[in-house]
Formats: C-alpha cells, sequence, structure tokens
C-alpha cells in the first residue's frame, strides 16, 4: 500500500536553537524537536540517557505493600511462585525474578502456561491443580493478572497471596490480590503508564534491593548490580513495542549496550544464530532477530524453553535451546506463511472485504500461537483494525492488531457482550468468543469503528523527518543518527528526503530486494551512497532515477569495517 508522505515542519527557531546548543547538525535537531525534545536540557537527558537518570519506583501504587510480603516470605523461607506470560515480555520478566529470588535464597520457582491449551493469564485451574499440589505460599504474577479475579479469589480461599505486577489494561475492579502493582491504576501516581511488564518487575526489584539493603541483608552477600539484568528489560521492553521514551528509552540503551559487550551464554548462543556478530547490538537486532525466536518456543511449543536459555550457565546448553529455537522459527515462518496465503486468497474471492473499516476473519485450522504476528502483517498491508480467530474445537480463540486512532481495548470493551474474555493494549489485544457470536461480533465491531474514525485515518502516512542532501552525509553525521538509537515506537527512525536521484548501479538480491548505488544530481560533490530496498518494485527493470527517495541512514557495519548505507522506504519515480 502506498503511503501518504507528510514532512514535518518543525519550529525553525526551536530548530536553530537547539542546533546551536547542542552544536549538531540541523537535521539532528529537527529530529528532537519532531520527537518534542525541543529544550537543552531533555535534549541532553534524551542523548545522554544513563541508569542514573531513572525515575524513582517507589511511587507505584501498592509497592510498599509487595515488598514488605515478599520480604516476609524471603525470611520465613515460603514458596515463591513467578507466574509468567509467554511472550519475550513474560519471559524476560519471568528471568530476572527468577535470577534476583534464586541469588538471595528464596525457595523460588517459575509456570508460564501453555499458549494452547492453557491460554493468557493466571486462571483458577493453576491454583487448584498447581500451586495447591506444590504448597506454593506466595504467587508473583508478570506480565498478566490484572483480568485474573477468580484465580485470586480461589488462591486466597486455599490460603495462598498472590502480588500482581502487570502492565496491561486493567477493569475498574481490582483483583482482590495482596498487591496489584500495574501503572495504568486509576489510583497509581507514579506516571510510568507506558513500562513494559519487565519493566515494572525490573521496579519491583529496585525497591526490594533497597529493602533488603536497609535490613543489612547484603552484609555477609554480594548485593546484585541490577544494570547486568537491563539486558533481559531491554529484550522484553523493545519486543514488546512501547514507547522509547523516558525510562524505557534508558532501559533499553543500557540494555542493548550489554548485550553487545558482556552477553549471558543464553544471548550470545542466540545471537549466533541469528548471525548477530557485532559489538553493536540495536533494535532492529533484537525486534527482527532475537525476540521472534524468544517468542517461537511459546507459539510452537512452549515458553520455558526460551526462561531455560536465559537462565543457563552453560554455553553448550544455550547453543543446543538456541539451535532449537532457531528451527522452531523457521517452523513458525512457514505457518505464517500458509496463513496469509489463505487470508490473501479469501480477500481476493471477497474483494467486498477491502471496503469494509475492519477485518475479521475466522478459520478451525488457523495456529492460535501464530495469528498475532499474521494479524499485524495483515494490519500493516491494508491499514485497517483487524481480528484473526481460530475456531479449532469449536472455540474461537484470536489476536488483533489495530491502527494508530482507533484503539483495541475499547473497542473490544464496547463489543464485550459479545465475548467470552479478553484483554490487551490499545494496539494490540487477545480474545475468546463462542463461534456463533463471531457474526455478531464482526458487526458491532464494524460499527464501533466507523463511530470514531474518518475516511483519512485508514491512510497509511510516512512521516519525513528533513530533506537532506548528499552533500550532508558524512561520518560524522552518521554517527550523529546513531547517538539517536535505541528506534522503535516513540522513537521512529528518522525518515529523510532526497531528490534528483540518479541510479549508477543496481541488482536483484534475494527475491524481493533491490541493491543500488545512487548519487544525487546537482549536489556540489559526486558523492555516492549504496542502498538497499526491501520488498521494492523486481517485477520490471530500474528507471534511470527516480524524482525523490524517502530512506533511514544506518551504519553498515562488516569485518571491523562500516559504511554508510541508505535504507529506501518508498520512491516517487520519474
Amino acid at each position: 500500500m502506498k503511503k501518504e508522505w507528510q514532512i514535518l515542519r518543525p519550529d525553525p527557531g526551536a530548530v536553530e536553537k537547539l542546533a546551536g546548543i547542542l552544536k549538531c547538525h540541523p537535521a539532528i535537531a529537527a529530529i528532537l524537536v519532531n520527537r518534542n525534545i525541543a529544550s537543552p536540557e531533555d535534549a541532553s537527558n534524551f542523548l545522554s540517557a544513563s541508569v542514573n537518570h531513572l525515575s524513582p519506583p517507589f511511587t507505584l501504587m501498592d509497592m510498599d505493600v509487595a515488598i514488605h510480603r515478599i520480604l516476609k516470605a524471603i525470611n520465613r523461607n515460603e514458596k515463591i511462585l513467578i507466574f509468567g506470560d509467554y511472550d519475550v515480555d513474560g519471559i524476560t520478566a519471568t528471568t530476572i525474578l527468577l535470577e534476583f529470588f534464586r541469588s538471595v535464597g528464596a525457595d523460588v520457582s517459575y509456570y508460564i502456561p501453555h499458549r494452547i491449551t492453557e491460554g493468557y493469564g493466571l486462571k483458577r485451574s493453576h491454583i487448584t491443580t498447581y500451586a495447591l499440589a506444590k504448597k506454593i505460599n506466595l504467587i508473583i504474577t508478570v506480565d498478566c493478572g490484572s483480568g485474573s479475579h477468580d484465580a485470586v479469589a480461589s488462591a486466597n480461599a486455599a490460603g495462598i497471596d498472590v502480588i500482581i505486577t502487570d502492565h496491561h489494561m486493567i477493569p475498574d475492579t481490582l483483583p482482590p490480590a495482596v498487591a496489584v502493582i500495574n501503572p495504568k491504576r486509576q489510583d497509581c501516581p507514579s506516571g510510568f503508564d507506558d513500562l513494559a511488564g519487565v519493566g515494572v518487575a525490573f521496579y519491583l526489584l529496585i525497591c526490594l534491593r533497597k529493602q533488603l539493603r536497609d535490613q543489612n541483608f547484603w552484609k555477609n552477600r554480594p548485593e546484585p548490580n541490577l544494570k547486568n539484568i537491563c539486558d533481559l528489560v531491554a529484550l522484553g521492553t523493545l519486543a514488546d513495542m512501547v514507547p522509547l521514551t523516558n525510562d524505557n528509552r534508558i532501559l533499553a540503551k543500557t540494555g542493548l549496550d550489554i548485550m553487545g559487550s558482556s552477553p549471558r551464554p543464553g544471548m550470545k548462543a542466540l545471537m549466533e544464530v541469528c548471525g548477530i556478530n557485532k559489538r553493536t547490538v540495536d533494535s532492529n537486532d533484537v525486534i527482527f532477530g532475537l525476540a521472534p525466536r524468544l517468542n517461537s518456543a511459546g507459539r510452537i511449543d512452549h515458553a520455558a524453553m526460551a526462561v531455560e536459555l536465559l537462565t543457563t550457565k552453560s554455553m553448550d546448553q544455550a547453543s543446543q535451546i538456541a539451535r532449537s529455537l532457531n528451527h522452531m522459527n523457521r517452523k513458525r515462518r512457514s505457518i505464517e506463511t500458509d496463513i496469509l496465503a489463505q487470508i490473501e486468497n479469501h480477500l481476493n474471492i471477497n474483494p467486498s472485504l477491502l471496503r469494509k473499516s475492519t477485518l475479521v476473519l475466522a478459520h478451525p485450522d488457523w495456529h492460535l500461537g501464530i495469528l498475532g504476528i499474521v494479524a499485524s502483517r495483515i494490519m500493516k498491508k491494508y491499514f485497517c483494525p483487524v481480528v484473526l480467530i481460530s475456531t479449532a474445537d469449536g472455540v474461537g480463540k484470536g489476536s488483533a492488531r489495530s491502527i494508530p486512532g482507533v484503539d483495541l481495548y475499547d473497542g473490544l470493551c464496547a463489543c464485550a457482550g459479545d465475548l467470552e474474555s479478553f484483554g490487551g493494549h490499545s494496539m494490540a489485544a487477545g480474545l475468546k468468543i463462542k463461534t456463533e457470536k463471531i457474526d455478531r461480533f464482526e458487526s458491532n465491531f464494524e460499527n464501533f469503528v466507523d463511530g470514531i474514525t474518518k475516511p483519512d485515518d485508514f491512510i497509511s502516512k510516512l512521516y519525513i523527518d528533513y530533506e537532506l542532501g548528499f552533500d550532508d552525509i558524512s561520518e560524522d553525521f552518521m554517527d550523529e543518527i546513531e547517538s539517536l538509537n535505541p528506534f522503535g515506537t516513540g522513537n521512529p527512525e528518522p525518515i529523510f528526503i532526497a531528490g534528483n536521484i540518479t541510479v549508477v548501479s543496481s541488482k536483484i538480491v534475494g527475491k524481493h530486494h533491490r541493491r543500488m548505488l545512487l548519487k544525487q544530481s546537482g549536489g556540489k560533490t559526486d558523492k555516492t551512497f549504496h542502498a538497499i530496498h526491501f520488498n521494492g518494485n523486481t517485477d520490471s527493470p530500474i528507471k534511470e532515477g527516480f524524482d525523490r527517495i524517502a530512506f533511514r541512514l544506518q551504519w553498515n557495519r562488516w569485518n571491523g569495517r562500516k559504511t554508510a548505507q541508505m535504507v529506501i522506504e518508498e520512491v516517487e519515480t520519474r
């Protein structure tokens, strides 16, 4: 789908002022202002993000109550169960709590439900069939639990305390847990609404470590350096696509540095199977390399395999698990391709579906563990909210993805009468539905979206940060671009435009990508740059040039060398 190019026009005075203070290229100042970073103080904090700048976590509601109960469990050697989610956010949150509690000598274990057979979140059955049998005294949820009212009530009846740590949207009525640490609580004053589940768990550990310090707990044992687990915090934060602003940016940047300099065995093994052999790990390495392989454990088999990878001290075991995850990821891709082909065929046969504001599709043979990825792909291609439902065994379970301006959680709330259960965020959610109610849900969801949108909302936008001439691209400028990392939600990778582009050479790489050497006519110099256009038009011969190109700039590192490379987003052809 062709995107509408929108060139951002930041205030020239603000850009000039910031460029003068930072002594940076005007393009860098424009990018910062485009991201609402206009004051010198905010810009300095953004560029020099450090764990020393993290906000105090003690303002999270119920944090003090949770710490008091955990200390009691540690001092009495009670059995603690960490209950996590099966995605990367939940896996990493489970791992950091597991490692910390093991380091203090606690009697701790973990449980992650099977995505297909058990589904998302803490349920009554987990209390009656597992926690009671294991004689658990305290359950701490990570990245889940905010909607687990029945399960918490069942735990209370059995004499098991529950502490919930989560970041998902939360109902007005809280589960009857000892503590509910969720920054999305209406009465939570912390301002940490954008934290991932692993971020909430990390802040729990900061507070717990301090309380143990105040009690002289570390007098006769080494105090854990929590900075060393920021690699896992970054991994979960980036994988969950939360905004990379404020504390999330600090956690992601710190963790990426650790991944590149001193990776744990599991991380090192996973990077090896991904082909990441550089000291500078970036957000793309996580989002497109590490995260899909860790997620494949829960999608194809069981997420516990990913926890074992991240906690093992054995390089041999790590390599073995990483290879298994890589194999699962290939299987996941194959299943994904098949489902995508089925959907495309269905849309070709029923083109009227693409005239609607939403796509709600169901099929009995779809693999539930893959639907979230496929829904995201379909949403990006057709730029509308998408709900995909697997109806195996006569029960509908689905994943939904949305576009900016359409809050999925609000939409599902509006259709709550059609659903058995649901949960998630504004952009991604999961649901359970009786198959006979799918048609009614489809109609009601369409009506909800129609009621809050206008036609322009369904046009994908490509936001351009700056018009950049080839003459302006230098090594210093490339380093300035890199200083804006990590990129992701809330801090998108800068996109530039340049005009009068001549294609010096061109060749197809792989099946769908085009590699080119480009130069700009009318410039002061004859600078040329290598460019790659992923999934570009490879069916017809390349033209001699382009009127304009929209592109990103990246260092391409190989064999100890680095060269500037353009990654083409879109072109306007002569």
